[in-house]
């Protein structure tokens, strides 16, 4: 069991779903990771929940922010440690990359920030206060990776080294380009690629999953996990193959259109 009480600047530490329908994503994410749930009101009269794994606290499940009526499919968001989200978020210009949101306190749980790498990818920034993040880390239900996959890698590494001070590790890759993992005393907490070209029509690939940060979490089985997640209304997106370290994965799209990946672990 891979329990956390802390992380360090720079290490991934929290995951959120934003999504239409709060009840329906509770009952799909129970059937897929065993997640049980304790409901919290909002500020505006809904509620979200914290999904735990036994007594510890692994995700939020949360409603969409309400723009006029407009429903938009879930989304996966993921989060940096920072030991301060105003500096951060100050940095983020000279970076070059942008604000989104924030720097807000959230109650005396901690402060949160998004800011935008160049190339896009919307990243969640997060100053803990009583909350410290996921009380578990890369085992089965738990968040486990993340990549970003962005049109300009290699501005975005400059960007998070920037920021949080990440070493990396490159990978090279067989169509040429190169895998490049953020790291933290040396241990690699992310990864960031190049996104998927232009077709042959010269459109934009914009595929559920093709841009953005990719969330995973950790399953014991990815062929087990995809038939429950099936079973319970999700597409499969990717199916389960093998990475280069020999694990598998596959990535999915729930029934509100959120999608995720399971990596085994």
């Amino acid at each position: 069991m891979v329990q956390r009480s802390g992380y360090s600047l720079g290490e991934l530490c929290w995951t959120d779903v934003q999504t239409p329908d709060v009840a329906a994503a509770k009952a799909f994410y129970a059937a897929v990771f065993g997640w049980r749930y304790e409901d919290f009101p909002t500020p505006d009269g809904r509620s979200y929940a914290k999904a735990f794994l036994d007594d510890d606290v692994v995700a939020t499940v949360a409603p969409q922010p309400q723009q006029g009526g407009t429903q938009r499919p879930a989304q996966w968001n993921i989060y940096f440690a920072t030991d301060d989200a105003r500096s951060t978020a100050e940095e983020a210009d000279h970076a070059g990359g942008s604000v989104q949101f924030g720097p807000e306190d959230i109650g005396d749980t901690g402060s949160m920030v998004f800011v935008e790498p160049p190339g896009g990818g919307a990243t969640g920034v997060w100053q803990a206060g009583t909350h410290p993040g996921s009380g578990r880390h890369n085992e089965p239900g738990a968040f486990a990776w993340a990549e970003l996959l962005t049109p300009e890698p290699q501005a975005a590494v400059g960007f998070f080294q920037q920021l949080f001070g990440h070493e990396v590790t490159e990978y090279p890759q067989d169509d040429g380009g190169t895998y490049t993992t953020l790291m933290v005393n040396g241990a690699e907490v992310a990864g960031i690629a190049r996104a998927p070209q232009e077709d042959e029509d010269g459109e934009d690939r914009d595929e559920p999953g093709s841009r953005g940060w990719q969330v995973y979490f950790g399953v014991s089985s990815v062929k087990e996990a995809v038939l429950s997640a099936v079973a319970a209304g999700a597409e499969v997106l990717v199916e389960p193959e093998f990475d280069d370290d020999g694990g598998t994965i596959a990535t999915l799209k729930d029934p509100q259109g959120g999608v995720f990946s399971v990596l085994e672990v």
